[in-house]
């Protein structure tokens, strides 16, 4: 709809220009940033004027209680704090008084800016969680969700862990937070370790201005993790190890102890049952209680321990989280403790091998021989008494009875437990063979503790034996026998030497032995069969005793003795080396023959092989020069000696002499011959090279030249001594030579300039001269012991001329910036024309260029000189933004210059940098307000523009623009997204690039509100590096156009809109934008008869537009463009 305001004729405008005009807004909405303090400007009333009068400034409405107003000058400040997440729009009326015509007032919207003052509100609180121990790894364990009622980065929120509880250190990195706010599991819980969690979660916004100053905002939570135990453990038991104790024979039933179980997955708790693994125990066990009875009969002794071991196991009622059994074992032991239920028993055998188990005995037997003296025992009696209870309860007496007690004793007559049992003889008169061949006693075990069952008897019969009566005797007085000496252990000397017994029985049983006791270190005899033997074989030596005398005893069951006489003969064997006699230490000449004899004797016996000798000589060094007779002896060099073919400095030789017997086996001693050989001078001098080259600088009186080296075979010191000598001839008179002793045969001459003379380079025809050294043996007394060598001595120039560095390697250098090139980039390279030189490199000053300016000191540790020429990054801070080429001035050194300049010309060295693309575009600031009228807004009309500029250069400093997003906010404050509404396009433009904003597609005129407009910078080059913008563009909507009626054609009005346009901005200031000129369809509405009319919007640029009101006010207030507008045709606004 149009709102119309009758401009009437002429005369009338005419009378309305003269009169006094009312003031009005040009403003219909402004900003104030939310976190304005009270009392502080806030915005500006103004109002216009034409006439100049005095203005008073009001407000009014609802929401006006925020704001004061200053009535004379129209600055409003703050009254009452603003909050845009309460209220982010406001509209108050606005109110202009000019003391003459009635009060203006209009609707002011004044638009609250965001600001950060919010923090993130985690939502949904508390946070509480339960999960399972076996959670897996990069589990989500919970998402938390913080909201901020800001905009923009300062409602984007990010998470954090801030702690862990318990044991931050040890348990910080067990979860982990996505952007999302998902908190995921990175490890492994385990509910024995920790059965609760506590997590600090962290949200931090993006930040924001707060009072001009960049601000984040922050809260923090926590999250309540509790972990749920599941039965992955299992049970154990308490207080092990277990013991307990239960007397033999106690009832069925009978309580020994009570084991307990437990499950270690606490907080499941399953239910325990009990049970014992072994197999044939008399005990029992409550599955629930874990309670462990007797369940059948209990005998001490007939339990294979007195100490039962039982295994129990305690198995969980479910099964695990793998599906098996959860159970453990424990061992509890129980001793079963005696009570006093069985008597004595007597057992045929002996300890320790008695089987018990076995059936007692009653009867037994042995003998004894006749008158036997007291105390002596009965013979083949085995007799053990046993009482298989322990303890005192194993104690009991024993006694003889019956006709025959009184002449014998039993002996122990108390036994604990188990004991061997002996009748001993009492009265031995009373044991007589001619009385009585055999007697019998009762032997009684008595348990005084068990009298209901007390005794066992046992009847022993023994049988008297008759006594001895006749001597041994040996058929021959002396035996003569022999045997090998150092024969072994056991070799048979005499198979059986006997005597004769005529006694029967045990008493004519003869045993043997040999005497004196000593000789049974050497023989033995067989105790039965008369076998004598050799004993120990190591003390059978000949060469020590050659005859043994001994006696043979033979002995009989009743301790009679018979002996005789044996005469042993050693026997000689092959066991004693060859002995030499005398040492061998031989002085002879060089160029002579030795001869000499090498004594030995043997102890073997005499006149057999064992003792005969052979001669040899072992290999050796020196064993091939000499000979020696097998038989005699006797050793002879095959050739005369030389001294120098040995290498002993002493001139020995060593030759080993084995001599040897031909016994079996055969045993060998051997004997070192020492021969020293006398030195004679035979041997001329000879140097270690065949000629040398040395060198020496021009003008140096005595220095040093070089050293030559001769040497002399001869051995001793005399004889091997070396002089050394000139010879003249070719420049020998300009040099000296020192001889001196180097070692043994060994000697050096030193060949100086004498200090007399002085060598001239220049003068020199070749730089060189040939001298002859002789080198002379100082013993020689005849003609020839001399030798001589060629000696060349190189004369070097000195170094007096300055180095050069090459103009090649002074090429410009190309390095690239930020550290991605390290190390060498270059190498200088000098010359110098002396013939010797040692060149370095020195850096002498560094400058640094942006373009063509002075950059400072930001590249003097970019780069390194080092002394060879290698030029070297020195630092990860090369950067092209700051510096894009370095200087180096530098120059060489000659190190080993000894006269004039040592330096080369000053050099300069240029590093060109390298650019790479390492930074972001950047968006300029945006200094004006873009304002569009969609109606007159055709597709590729450029609405806004933004610019911006990346640091880099070339393809990485190109930048494109594109539009990311585009939002319309509208005037309530509602925001929408749209697409396809705009494109950019982008330019170069003096180091910076534009974009301009296009129009994109026809615009929507009806919509109210600002385009707000994300806008990205890209530069062209990876890695690629973004920016983004924002940008707000106002929309003037087609409530602001106005229809302006002339009384022209619409030809006159087209041919006139310059000049109409003109004077519409000269009345209003503002931008008019011209949407249609065209005929009037119907004025009949209208006072006058319009031809024409002209539709346009009057939009000024910071977003605001005139509406017919305002217009009309405007023009009226400009008296010559009113008159202009009249002129063209005007008629209606």
């Amino acid at each position: 709809r149009m709102a119309w305001c009758s401009l009437v004729l002429l005369s009338f405008l005419l009378t309305a220009v003269s009169g006094n005009t009312a003031p009005f807004f040009n403003m219909t909405f402004v900003y104030v940033p939310e976190d304005l303090e009270l009392g502080q400007h806030a915005f500006q009333l103004t109002a216009v004027d034409i006439d100049g009068d005095p203005l008073t400034y009001s407000i009014s409405g609802p929401e006006a209680f925020y704001f004061s107003v200053d009535a004379r000058t129209g600055n409003v400040t703050l009254r009452n704090s603003l909050d845009r997440e309460l209220l982010a729009r406001l509209t108050i009326i606005v109110t202009v008084f000019d003391g003459t015509n009635e009060a203006v007032s209009r609707k002011l919207t004044i638009i609250v800016e965001d600001r950060n003052d919010n923090a993130p509100v985690f939502q949904g609180l508390p946070y509480e969680a339960s999960i399972p121990e076996n959670m897996k790894l990069n589990s989500i364990i919970y998402t938390v969700f913080a909201n901020d009622s800001d905009t923009g980065n300062a409602s984007k929120v990010s998470y954090s862990i801030e702690e862990v509880i318990p044991d931050n250190t040890k348990n910080h990195w067990l979860f982990y937070i996505l952007p999302n706010g998902n908190v995921v599991l990175n490890g492994s819980l385990d509910y024995a370790k920790n059965t609760f969690y506590q997590l600090q979660i962290l949200a931090k916004d993006g930040g924001g201005l707060l009072h001009n100053v960049l601000t984040f905002q922050q809260s923090s939570t926590y999250l309540s993790l509790t972990i749920r135990d599941l039965p992955n453990l299992d049970p154990r038991f308490l207080n092990e190890p277990y013991s307990g104790s239960v007397t033999e024979n106690c009832a069925l039933g009978t309580t020994v102890l009570t084991v307990t179980a437990m499950d270690r997955d606490t907080g499941v708790n399953d239910e325990i049952s009990y049970s014992i693994t072994n197999a044939s125990v008399p005990f029992a066990i409550s599955a629930t209680m874990g309670t462990i009875t007797v369940s059948g009969p209990l005998d001490r002794e007939q339990l294979p321990s007195e100490e039962v071991l039982l295994e129990v196991t305690a198995r969980e009622k479910n099964l695990d989280i793998h599906g098996k059994v959860a159970q453990t074992s424990t061992v509890v032991a129980v001793m079963v403790t005696d009570v006093n239920d069985n008597k004595p028993q007597f057992y045929h055998c002996s300890l320790p091998s008695c089987d018990f188990s076995t059936s007692v005995q009653n009867n037994f037997r042995g003998n004894i021989i006749e008158h036997s003296s007291s105390r002596l025992p009965v013979s083949n009696l085995s007799i053990v008494a046993h009482d298989p209870d322990k303890g005192i309860n194993s104690n009991y007496e024993l006694y003889l009875q019956g006709p025959n007690a009184s002449a014998f004793t039993v002996s122990p007559t108390k036994i604990v437990g188990t004991g061997e049992v002996q009748l001993l003889v009492q009265d031995p008169s009373s044991v007589d063979y001619e009385i009585s061949h055999v007697m019998v006693v009762q032997i009684i075990a008595n348990d005084t503790g068990n009298p209901t069952d007390c005794c066992s008897t046992a009847i022993v019969t023994i049988d008297l034996i008759d006594s001895n009566d006749h001597i041994p005797e040996f058929p021959q007085s002396t035996y003569n026998l022999s045997v090998m000496e150092n024969s072994p252990a056991g070799t048979i000397i005499s198979p059986n030497i006997t005597a004769y017994d005529p006694d029967s029985g045990v008493l004519g049983q003869i045993t043997y032995q040999l005497l004196p006791e000593s000789i049974r270190k050497i023989f033995m005899v067989n105790a039965t069969t008369g076998a004598v033997l050799v004993q120990n074989g190591s003390l059978l030596d000949r060469e020590t005793r050659s005859i043994y005398y001994a006696n043979l005893q033979a002995k009989d069951g009743g301790n009679l003795v018979g002996t005789t006489v044996l005469e042993i003969t050693v026997l000689d064997d092959n066991d004693m080396a060859p002995i030499i006699t005398g040492s061998y230490f031989i002085s002879v000449e060089e160029g002579q023959n030795i001869r000499t004899q090498i004594q030995a004797i043997d102890n073997d016996e005499p006149g057999n092989r064992n003792s005969q000798l052979g001669f040899k000589i072992l290999p050796g060094p020196f064993s091939n020069n000499f000979t020696i007779n097998a038989a005699t002896g006797e050793m002879h060099s095959k050739e005369p000696l030389d001294r120098e073919a040995l290498e002993d400095e002493q001139g020995q030789i060593v030759v080993t002499v084995e001599v040897y017997d031909h016994g079996v086996p055969q045993l060998s001693t051997s004997v070192n011959v020492t021969i020293t050989v006398g030195d004679i001078n035979d041997n001329a001098p000879m140097f270690l090279n065949q000629s040398y080259e040395f060198s020496v600088f021009e003008d140096s009186p005595g220095s040093f030249v070089g050293e030559v080296e001769a040497t002399d075979a001869d051995r001793t010191e005399i004889n091997s001594r070396i002089s050394f000598l000139l010879q003249r001839g070719n420049g020998s008179s300009n040099f000296l030579i020192r001889s001196s002793f180097l070692g043994p045969g060994h000697y050096s001459g030193q060949l100086f300039v004498d200090p007399d003379m002085s060598l001239d380079y220049d003068t020199l025809q070749q730089k060189f001269l040939s001298l002859v050294v002789l080198a002379q043996n100082t013993a020689a007394n005849s003609v020839g012991d001399t030798a001589d060598v060629l000696v060349v001595v190189h004369i070097l120039d000195i170094n007096d001329k300055p180095p050069t560095i090459l103009s090649a390697s002074l090429q410009d250098v190309h390095v690239k910036e930020n550290g991605t090139q390290q190390g060498l980039v270059h190498t200088l390279v000098a010359s110098d024309p002396d013939t010797n030189h040692s060149l370095v490199f020195e850096e002498l000053a560094v400058a640094c260029f942006k373009g063509a300016s002075d950059a400072g000191e930001v590249c003097w540790d970019w780069f390194m000189l080092t002394p060879n020429g290698s030029v070297l990054v020195n630092s990860l801070d090369v950067d092209y933004e700051l510096c894009d080429s370095v200087v180096l001035t530098l120059r060489a050194e000659d190190l080993y210059t000894e006269k004039g300049n040592r330096y080369s010309q000053n050099e300069t060295l240029t590093i060109l940098i390298t650019d790479v693309n390492d930074n972001s575009p950047l968006f300029l600031p945006i200094l004006q307000i873009f304002v569009v009228v969609p109606e007159i807004s055709p597709v590729n009309l450029q609405v806004a523009t933004v610019r911006a500029t990346d640091a880099d250069s070339g393809p990485r400093g190109t930048i494109t623009f594109t539009i990311v997003s585009v939002m319309l906010v509208e005037d309530n404050g509602v925001s929408r997204p749209l697409e396809n509404l705009f494109k950019v396009v982008t330019t170069p433009d003096q180091g910076s690039y534009v974009g301009s904003i296009q129009v994109a597609s026809n615009l929507d005129g009806s919509l109210k509100g600002q385009y707000q407009l994300t806008v990205k910078a890209q530069d062209n080059e990876a890695p690629v590096h973004t920016a983004q913008t924002v940008l707000n563009i106002f929309t003037v909507d087609q409530s602001y156009r106005v229809r302006l009626q002339f009384l022209t054609t619409v030809d006159e009005v087209q041919s006139n809109s310059e000049n109409i346009k003109l004077a519409l901005t000269t009345a209003t200031k503002a931008g008019v934008y011209v949407v249609a000129i065209r005929s009037v369809v119907d004025t009949r509405a209208s006072q006058v008869e319009a031809k024409s009319v002209m539709e346009a919007y009057f939009v000024y640029s910071n977003g605001t537009a005139l509406d017919v009101n305002q217009l009309t006010v405007l023009i009226q207030s400009s008296p010559s463009a009113l008159a202009e507008l009249v002129n063209l045709g005007l008629a209606i606004i």
